[in-house]
């Protein structure tokens, strides 16, 4: 069947460029697909629907005290423009032909999801519904993570906040200074229109302020934050982030990574 249609508008790129980044989201895809996980529980939380998600969703903060013990990294940055608007939470009907989608085998739903928003300033990505269960389940009981993005030669920490199907990142220095008024640099969506049909969730990613993060470094920063809530062992971190507060050290997250202790 002919795929021209289905995304809402049709991409168009070069072909050898489709050809190359193709392979790339695909190997990205076998990669987070081959995480180690094991499902915690049998029963797992009902999704939270939103029109809107801000930060000031958070119900829960995380202690100003705590924060000041987490490394900021080598960058600095500039304070945010006045009147941010929180992203409104885009209908997957808005964005491919759903009726059009359901006829396509789950690999080339995936594939044409990851070209359309390739060089678009939106990060495309998938992942199996076991998966996208267990990442709720976990984010349930932890919402909350820091993770450094190597920028140069140093790095800079991001503050992730996740409440299924949502998740925000934004600086952490942003948000030692503004706490829930800070503005997110990333934001991601996933849609489950497809989780038992196909066995597919969607992932859309939206880079809000081009100047702090790349598509490169948001889609790292995307994968990344997953297998911290995936892998069973980087899990672990989280847990003590979010409820052993004082035996919680940042080095450990930058060992997990092979990040030098700076």
């Amino acid at each position: 069947m002919p795929l021209r249609g289905l995304i809402r508008p049709v991409l168009l790129l070069g072909s050898s460029r489709i050809t190359m980044l193709r392979v790339a989201s695909r190997l990205s895809r076998r990669a987070l697909s081959s995480v180690q996980c094991h499902s915690a529980t049998n029963h797992s939380p009902s999704l939270r629907t939103h029109s809107f998600f801000t930060w000031n969703g958070i119900q829960h903060s995380i202690p100003g005290y705590f924060l000041k013990r987490i490394p900021i990294g080598s960058h600095r940055f500039s304070s945010f423009a006045s009147g941010f608007s929180p992203l409104k939470h885009k209908p997957l009907e808005s964005l491919i032909d759903v009726e059009r989608a359901k006829l396509q085998t789950p690999e080339d739903l995936a594939s044409i999801w990851d070209d359309f928003h390739l060089g678009r300033g939106h990060i495309g990505a998938s992942m199996k519904t076991k998966l996208y269960n267990l990442f709720e389940h976990r984010a349930a009981d932890c919402r909350y993570f820091v993770i450094p993005v190597w920028k140069g030669s140093g790095y800079t920490t991001m503050f992730m906040q996740v409440q299924m199907p949502h998740i925000l990142f934004t600086g952490l220095e942003d948000y030692k200074a503004r706490g829930t008024q800070a503005s997110p640099y990333f934001t991601v969506s996933h849609y489950k229109e497809f989780s038992e049909t196909k066995d597919l969730v969607l992932i859309r990613g939206d880079v809000v302020f081009a100047s702090k993060l790349t598509d490169s470094e948001a889609k790292w920063l995307l994968e990344t934050g997953q297998s911290f809530y995936l892998n069973d062992t980087r899990y672990k971190l989280v847990e003590r982030f979010n409820k052993n507060t004082s035996e919680f050290d940042f080095k450990d997250v930058l060992r997990a990574l092979d990040m030098p202790i700076m």
